[in-house]
């Protein structure tokens, strides 16, 4: 397998193409998410011939207080988070879990979930998630739950369309790493 090629853009270095590299998160490009906190994807997403992780999404989240990393869902495949720094709170199945540096949650494939910025200081949350069947019309939902609505994390219906879910919050932008955005660990 050949290395791919580090592209300089100017959000950040983009893998081009598919093979094995090596990037800081700090060097790569993010995308700024109003209301949603800061993203690193590690794939390059808007960049023409960046990787494509076809079994893996990976992403680092940077989540204010009371900021929602996604719309409460499900997906046809497994999800797992790391909390690397600060505090998290976990909507599971309608259940509100605080989460803080260095705790797990693993959401086998159908959990309903989300997770939302907790505590005073934002907090980095490591998402790993599979893409055997989480991809195409068929790879899950936005669902109904009253805790992820009063978190501002959650659909009045339930849908199957992004644009709708997240009909609230204005468009991502690219962006370059914001300087201490992540913590020394």
């Amino acid at each position: 397998m050949p290395e791919a090629e580090l592209v300089s853009t100017e959000h950040g270095l983009v893998p081009k193409g598919q093979g094995w590299f090596v990037v800081n998160a700090r060097e790569s490009q993010w995308r700024e998410r109003e209301g949603r906190g800061l993203l690193c994807e590690f794939e390059g997403a808007g960049f023409e011939g960046a990787a494509d992780f076809e079994q893996l999404g990976v992403n680092i989240s940077v989540l204010g207080p009371g900021e929602p990393m996604a719309m409460y869902h499900r997906e046809n495949d497994q999800e797992d988070f790391l909390v690397l720094s600060g505090e998290a709170l976990a909507i599971v199945e309608g259940e509100e879990r605080t989460l803080r540096q260095w705790d797990f949650l693993h959401c086998p494939a159908g959990t309903n979930h989300v997770l939302v910025g907790a505590g005073q200081a934002p907090c980095v949350v490591l998402a790993v998630g599979a893409r055997d069947r989480s991809t195409g019309p068929d790879w899950g939902a936005y669902t109904v739950d009253g805790a992820a609505q009063r978190h501002g994390a959650g659909v009045d219906r339930e849908t199957t369309d992004p644009s709708e879910a997240y009909a609230r919050f204005p468009k991502g932008a690219f962006t370059r790493y914001r300087a201490g955005s992540l913590p020394a660990l």
